[in-house]
């Protein structure tokens, strides 16, 4: 452990969150050019040392050791994590060939943008009923001293953490709200996606992780239940069809009667009234197209 890494712990509503007292810096580095050149120097005077049988010739020849160890090379999308003596001395995270201190231990973080799918979970949502549910999570490191030294294996720890944040969020909300009144897992994807976001990030904080974007790729009843609530699903269709039609066909028989009666096309008491608005809610509320029959009659036989 480092003596920067000095790490503590508060408690809040979700447990203990760990506070970790070490962050990236800029390390100390020169162009790797520059030690191309004192690697260079180095071997001359070796040579004429050698030639000139100097006993201090092995001094040139450590520094050229030491010299050609700590050039660096750093691809672009990339960052080299520079540690001295189990000290963190900083991050190079400019690409390029680089000359840092002699004797570090370096390694080498990605900070490109990276995904993954969790696996498909499942849990019972707000109202108890087995859902199964994954999401898409976009990240990138951002703090690499973190990344490194917080924890053992950031890819590891924000797929747990990942998992974890998704099934907090879906025991939160219903799958469906039949009600139309609030929040669901299936009606209100984006409220449900930025809060997913917001937790996992909370969670992948203390690694150095920054979440770009999260995304549901898979939601669905449980197998054990999909055809039940597949039917109620169906039924709720089924009467919010029949509502519109019912809605519909009232506003047809009021246009009617108002248009007969103020053509004075025909007066009809209050008993042929309700008959006709009967059969005109029987025509337009029924499944099957009405057979017609004429009457030849009068209205009242």
């Amino acid at each position: 452990m480092t003596p920067h890494h000095t790490p503590a712990a508060t408690a809040d509503a979700g447990g203990i969150q760990p506070k970790v007292g070490i962050t990236q810096r800029p390390a100390l580095a020169v162009s790797g050019w520059f030690g191309v050149v004192v690697i260079a120097a180095c071997a001359w005077l070796a040579y004429r040392g050698i030639v000139d049988g100097n006993r201090w010739t092995w001094v040139p020849i450590v520094v050229l050791v030491l010299a050609a160890t700590a050039l660096v090379i750093v691809p672009p999308g990339r960052t080299s994590v520079v540690q001295f003596f189990g000290t963190y001395v900083g991050t190079v995270t400019r690409p390029g060939f680089w000359w840092v201190l002699p004797l570090t231990a370096r390694r080498s973080v990605s900070t490109r943008v990276r995904n993954f799918e969790t696996n498909r979970l499942k849990v019972n949502d707000a109202e108890g009923n087995p859902v199964e549910i994954a999401a898409i999570v976009v990240w990138q490191v951002a703090d690499t001293a973190k990344s490194t030294y917080a924890v053992d294996s950031y890819d590891t720890f924000i797929s747990v953490q990942a998992e974890s944040a998704l099934r907090h969020v879906a025991v939160t909300h219903p799958y469906d709200d039949t009600e139309g009144t609030g929040t669901s897992l299936r009606g209100s994807t984006d409220i449900v996606v930025a809060e997913l976001a917001h937790e996992v990030s909370e969670r992948v904080a203390v690694a150095g992780l920054q979440v770009l974007e999260v995304r549901i790729s898979h939601l669905a009843y449980a197998q054990e239940i999909a055809q039940a609530m597949l039917r109620r699903q169906q039924a709720n269709a089924v009467v919010a069809a029949r509502s519109r039609i019912v809605e519909g066909a009232v506003g047809m028989v009021e246009l009617a009667l108002e248009r007969l009666m103020e053509h004075d096309v025909v007066e009809l008491d209050e008993e042929r009234k309700a008959s006709m608005v009967s059969n005109l809610m029987v025509v337009l509320c029924g499944d099957q197209p009405p057979s017609p029959i004429v009457n030849a009659g009068s209205l009242y036989t």
